[in-house]
């Protein structure tokens, strides 16, 4: 998962509209052909890059990986899932945790890889990460991609033992959502307060260092078990 301002700038925001999904479909159709025998994940990276000429493809990977490649090598503190329209305030909260807190790397949704799929995206930003944080604002809930992303993240807490509390509503200082018009599934969570004067002990209770070790450790070794698979 790459960090980059850039790609906020090359690659805004736009995963429910039509011309979104016309170049998802677009993509996938190029590239279908040479990925019949490939998961989910080995399509996307390889989609994300040109095709080897031919006679190179069964040669060995060259050593070393650009800085795309080693970022998204890197287990992520959180990642922040937000509405569109607040990709800035998402930004904002991010630097927050990182800077004023220490809690890094971190990552918002936006920041994601151009060119794949969304919901491969949304897998990766889930399962690469220790904390998942729902910005809860008036924005969040307008929208149905939103609705499935904090729906899909509760799933994946409950069904994957080591994300359990993993998934944490926060209100922040601007467009809060209100508490009565939050859904049921994330009212029974304790919410990160901004205005709360109890923030900052909520964020040192919730982003324990031994927590996000023991997940980094699982991560890494269910990662490498993929890796194999798919070699083989």
């Amino acid at each position: 998962m790459g960090v980059g301002k850039s790609k906020l700038d090359k690659c805004p925001l736009s995963w429910h509209k039509k011309d979104s999904v016309d170049a998802d479909q677009d993509d996938h159709e190029s590239d279908s052909k040479n990925s019949q025998d490939a998961s989910l994940r080995g399509f996307v990276e390889q989609s994300s890059g040109t095709e080897p000429p031919t006679g190179e493809q069964d040669r060995p990977e060259a050593k070393g990986a650009g800085p795309e490649e080693q970022a998204e090598e890197e287990f992520l503190k959180f990642v922040i899932l937000h509405a569109e329209d607040d990709t800035d305030e998402a930004l904002r909260v991010q630097d927050l945790l990182q800077n004023d807190f220490g809690i890094r790397p971190g990552i918002v949704f936006a920041e994601m890889p151009c060119g794949r799929l969304h919901l491969q995206n949304l897998d990766d930003a889930v399962n690469g990460s220790a904390w998942t944080i729902l910005l809860l604002t008036e924005n969040f809930l307008r929208d149905t991609w939103c609705n499935f992303q904090f729906y899909t993240s509760l799933m994946n807490s409950v069904s994957r033992q080591h994300k359990y509390n993993s998934v944490i509503p926060m209100r922040p200082l601007n467009s809060p959502l209100p508490r009565e018009r939050t859904p049921l599934a994330l009212q029974t969570i304790n919410a990160l307060e901004e205005e709360s004067q109890g923030f900052s002990t909520q964020v040192e209770r919730i982003f324990r260092e031994s927590v996000f070790e023991r997940q980094q450790s699982i991560w890494k070794e269910t990662r490498s078990v993929s890796q194999k698979q798919f070699i083989a």
